[in-house]
């Protein structure tokens, strides 16, 4: 059997480590990796590949920068080229990104089985480009791999129980990298207090509206007097912090690998974050999250009160940072499985 795996973002190439791994254990099965090139990151070298014991690719497109319609049109070319010269049985993609409908775009025009990974995801917002991409991708996939009871309920919602499609709830196989890595994990070449809270800002609708983005920075700073708040920081969104001239007086530091990212989610107090992974990691590792957005994808995580939403609001989130201590407290949930989703899903392929 061959699969041939489209990836084009770091996030990505993290879970689909697990799977990749999974393969490797059977003789019979041959994983052939594409990455488009989406997502130019310095911390994906060789190094990165080595260090987080993950296949290299097998290509890379290097499909990066433009519109959307502009990159999304150059990788369907490229990956229709790669799918005709490998023949493969499988076309297998992850998540929402611009590589994923991508993929899916491909095997669907080519007749070739289409597997996805995270499916069944929706934050019910359409004008998030992810959202689009998760929708388009499931209704032309094959076998449908779903993290959680609600992404299986979305989709019966949407009727897809009628479709010629097979649902399968895997669990998340994020959760099998969280659990691979944490023994690997490295502390970060920073000067770290006790008790500090870990937090991320990279979302567009975040960064590119700057009244949200100061009020986000506004609490950051007023919480900072108390706590520590450590943030790695993309350049582009450091630039536009500049730009404008908004104060910041909390720790921010260069983006980092995945493995120090793991080790400051581990010792932290707890997050803030507009990520969608992060949220999950977070409960993977037994840490509350405060979500700075105004929906998530992850609405267990919000029911079961392990994660609050406060969109950009000031009050908000410094509410919920002084209210941390009433959230749930009971990380013994198995809401997105056991740790052996890539295990369900490769057997459930060979099938």
């Amino acid at each position: 059997m061959k699969i041939v795996t489209i990836l084009g973002a770091r996030p990505q190439f993290i879970k689909a480590g697990s799977v990749s791994r999974e393969i490797l254990k059977y003789d019979n099965i041959l994983e052939v990796i594409v990455h488009t090139g989406q997502h130019y990151d310095t911390n994906m070298s060789d190094i990165f590949f080595d260090e987080m014991e993950i296949p290299k690719p097998d290509y890379f497109l290097g499909i990066g920068g433009g519109s959307h319609g502009a990159m999304t049109g150059q990788m369907i070319e490229k990956i229709e080229e790669v799918v005709i010269k490998e023949k493969p049985d499988w076309v297998m993609v992850y998540g929402d990104t611009n590589s994923t409908l991508a993929g899916a775009i491909v095997a669907s025009k080519l007749h070739i089985k289409l597997v996805h990974i995270e499916a069944g995801l929706r934050s019910f917002n359409m004008e998030m480009p992810e959202e689009i991409n998760r929708i388009l991708t499931d209704r032309v996939s094959n076998i449908l791999f779903c993290p959680t009871d609600t992404a299986m309920q979305n989709l019966q919602d949407e009727g897809y129980g009628k479709l010629n499609c097979k649902i399968v709830k895997s669990g998340d196989v994020m959760q099998d990298s969280a659990i691979f890595y944490k023994d690997l994990a490295v502390k970060p070449d920073i000067k770290v207090h006790n008790n500090y809270i870990l937090c991320t800002v990279h979302r567009a609708e975040n960064t590119n509206d700057i009244n949200r983005l100061g009020k986000i920075i506004d609490a950051l700073n007023n919480i900072s007097k108390d706590t520590q708040i450590i943030l790695p920081l993309h350049p582009r969104t450091k630039k536009i912090i500049e730009q404008n001239c908004l104060p910041v007086n909390f720790t921010i530091i260069e983006p980092i690998g995945y493995l120090e990212m793991v080790w400051l989610i581990i010792n932290c107090k707890f997050i803030m974050t507009d990520s969608g992974g992060l949220q999950k990691e977070a409960y993977f590792f037994q840490k509350h999250c405060i979500t700075l957005r105004d929906e998530t994808e992850w609405i267990e995580l919000v029911k079961n009160n392990f994660n609050i939403l406060v969109g950009a609001s000031k009050v908000k989130i410094i509410n919920a940072v002084n209210n941390i201590s009433n959230m749930n407290q009971n990380f013994d949930i198995e809401l997105y499985g056991n740790g052996n989703a890539s295990e369900k899903i490769i057997k459930e392929l060979k099938k």
